[in-house]
């Protein structure tokens, strides 16, 4: 589901490390679009990272938005860190930032500038792995063999092919590439989403 014109989101996992007064902070980006897996993320990422002093994150995915500055004062760290998110229009990701304390206290102000600038920081170093999304649909097309060299020029982005008397493919196309081929091919839609530019 689309909440902007413009929407990105990563296509693979990445991270940054951002180190300030003797405090390290840590930040891991992973695509996700199911929240119903954002804990169990969260506990993948605190067994890698071991006995840090926070896991703070936030994440944007379909119609959710949650953050959560787990122990640092309120507002300092979800908060900072959703708005990047928001201003990078990023969409069906988890940010988690891991504080190891240096011992020397930050102050609110730092804090919120700490976080922001390790999430924004993870962002810029990754803008290869950073890919614009475009609204779209997951089509299945049933088709006889006679058509397989058709179907495998006109559309690129096959998810899946299954054989049988018949084959039936799982195709990616965005709203434009749908309305221009719904009347040429049998298109089922099995779901709405938006996918890759």
């Amino acid at each position: 589901m689309f909440t902007g014109e413009k929407m990105k989101t990563v296509k693979a996992k990445i991270s940054n490390i951002y180190e300030i007064e003797k405090s390290k902070f840590i930040t891991i980006m992973i695509p996700l679009s199911n929240k119903e897996k954002v804990q169990e993320e969260i506990d993948n990422i605190k067994k890698e990272w071991k006995d840090a002093t926070h896991y703070c994150y936030a994440y944007i995915i379909n119609e959710f938005k949650k953050s959560s500055d787990d122990g640092e004062p309120g507002g300092t760290a979800g908060v900072p860190m959703m708005e990047v998110l928001n201003q990078n229009d990023l969409y069906n990701v988890l940010a988690v930032t891991v504080r190891y304390f240096g011992g020397i206290k930050l102050g609110a102000g730092g804090l919120v500038r700490a976080y922001r600038k390790s999430i924004t920081e993870c962002i810029k170093n990754n803008q290869d792995r950073i890919i614009e999304l475009i609204p779209g649909y997951l089509v299945q097309i049933e088709t006889t063999y006679d058509n397989q060299k058709d179907i495998e020029y006109n559309f690129k982005k096959i998810k899946y092919k299954e054989y049988s008397d018949k084959i039936i493919y799982k195709i990616e196309l965005s709203e434009e590439e749908y309305n221009s081929n719904k009347n040429k091919y049998d298109l089922e839609i099995i779901e709405k989403k938006n996918i890759e530019k």
